[in-house]
């Protein structure tokens, strides 16, 4: 599924540039009714091949971790990411073009991090791991370091993400927890210490 995305993606970058329109029509533009359609349009569309490779390894990790871990909750996280972070943008962001599926991204790294230490399973501490190891970078990336790029994408993507694992923490079943054999038998031990004294 995430290949899929990924690679529509950079089929649309080749057929804006091979068509010469221009990038900043799918933009959002905060403000303007114009920019609505952006909401839509700006996940979709990457300012060039550099860009676009960045988010894409990105979003091929972040998006199988949060697939494999929680297939339930992914159902709405990437929906509300996606239409949430670009709503967010057109209404609070600076008046600039905005594009490109970073703030899908951040939604998703956060959605993870935050997900695992809530759920405390194996699986869910062990994605989070995972992703804070690899991406833990990203962290940083809400914060205004560089004009050109879209912090407010990353911050409302992050925001969103976070509230998401608060709200669907309990969404996907959890693993079933493993039992040994050897497990309880202290107890059994201690019980038959108990009637053998008496």
């Amino acid at each position: 599924m995430t290949l899929w995305f990924t690679a529509s993606l950079w089929v649309i970058l080749f057929l804006l540039q091979v068509s010469g329109v221009p990038l900043h029509y799918f933009a959002i533009y905060p403000g303007r009714v114009g920019g609505l359609f952006g909401i839509l349009t700006a996940p979709l569309v990457h300012g060039g091949y550099i860009h676009l490779l960045a988010n894409s390894i990105t979003l091929v990790v972040l998006g199988s971790a949060l697939l494999y871990g929680y297939p339930r909750s992914a159902k709405i996280v990437v929906p509300v990411v996606y239409l949430g972070t670009g709503l967010l943008v057109w209404l609070f962001a600076r008046p600039a073009y905005h594009l490109g599926a970073s703030g899908l991204s951040f939604g998703i790294f956060f959605f993870v991090l935050i997900i695992g230490a809530l759920r405390r399973d194996r699986l869910a501490v062990a994605l989070s791991m995972a992703v804070f190891f690899l991406y833990s970078g990203m962290i940083w990336g809400v914060l205004p370091n560089e004009p050109h790029i879209s912090f407010e994408s990353h911050i409302f993507g992050a925001l969103i993400g976070s509230a998401l694992a608060f709200l669907l923490k309990n969404k996907d079943p959890r693993p079933p927890q493993l039992h040994y054999d050897w497990e309880g038998e202290d107890d059994d031990d201690d019980a038959e210490w108990e009637r053998f004294t008496k």
